[in-house]
């Protein structure tokens, strides 16, 4: 098994993936000031959570994505206490199966390079990633292969809750989806604008790109509140909640030292230049998966 870890301005998820294949999702709050020690006394619980009693776990190795420049020697200092190794760790020197085409490649933030490859390698190109976390990223990648930029935005979670701290008269909001456009109160009005707003963006953003490529775009959304957003958008997409985990693997992939004797298909295809490939592709459609463990 692999361990993958995403380290996010909110929330620290621990992924471990065989074969490809996403066995389960955890996630630690991100605290900036946590030491390695700290970090690894919250991950033992939550490994102890998982493990079974006569199947003890075991990572073959580590991959490591990270937005805290802060915290990511602790994370990867935890990374090789449980696997012995040193992890891989994202960056604009790894393979990544694309060109960069931005004026900064160290610029880009990691977890949007870990999507981009992903669904390059396993979607129609070209294709353009949406992640709805803390902020909104785009990321746009040509039928060539090169990463030619995207988009950043307030995160939705996170234009809620400037409004209600910011305007006096305006409530904290729960989020969900709103059942019409124009709302009669003012928590609905703010859902409306909000979750219905960031549709609408996604929506009128990708047909922007679209015309500034040239031709249609496979659409991909991601993210924890990416739920409440895609039943709203009107253009085709496909939402797959793992999809940075099932990067971080794909990295870890084509980066990691192969060992002798080792075999690492594990009934999974890989296609050309290693990239992983996912066994049944679903270009332009709109799936409902859900991860298929979730802890924490």
């Amino acid at each position: 098994m692999i361990l993958a870890i995403d380290i996010g301005n909110t929330t620290v998820a621990l992924g471990g993936i065989r074969d490809g294949r996403v066995c389960f999702v955890a996630r630690m709050d991100t605290v900036r000031t946590r030491t390695a020690a700290e970090y690894r006394a919250e991950m033992d619980k939550i490994f102890a959570h998982r493990r079974h009693p006569e199947r003890p776990m075991r990572f073959e190795g580590a991959v490591l994505t990270s937005v805290v420049p802060q915290i990511t020697g602790a994370l990867a200092e935890c990374a090789r206490h449980y696997t012995g190794k040193k992890p891989v760790i994202v960056s604009p020197d790894i393979r990544t199966g694309l060109t960069m085409g931005v004026d900064e490649p160290r610029a880009v933030g990691k977890d949007r390079l870990v999507d981009a490859a992903y669904a390059a390698a396993n979607f129609p190109l070209p294709i353009v990633t949406v992640d709805l976390g803390t902020a909104t990223t785009f990321n746009v990648v040509d039928k060539d292969r090169v990463f030619r930029g995207g988009v950043i935005c307030p995160g939705l979670s996170t234009g809620l809750r400037a409004l209600g701290e910011r305007c006096a008269q305006l409530p904290q909001v729960h989020l969900g989806s709103p059942k019409k456009a124009i709302g009669t109160n003012t928590e609905s009005c703010m859902l409306s604008g909000s979750v219905l707003g960031t549709a609408v963006l996604i929506d009128g953003m990708v047909q922007r790109i679209e015309e500034e490529l040239g031709s249609p775009a496979t659409l991909v959304v991601t993210g924890g509140l990416a739920k409440y957003v895609t039943p709203l958008c009107r253009h085709p997409l496909t939402y797959d909640p793992e999809l940075l985990m099932k990067g971080l693997a794909l990295l870890y992939q084509l980066n990691a030292p192969q060992e002798h004797g080792r075999s690492h298909g594990g009934g999974r295809h890989y296609g050309q230049q290693g990239r992983l490939r996912a066994k049944h592709p679903h270009p332009n459609r709109r799936t409902r998966r859900e991860p298929e463990a979730l802890v924490g």
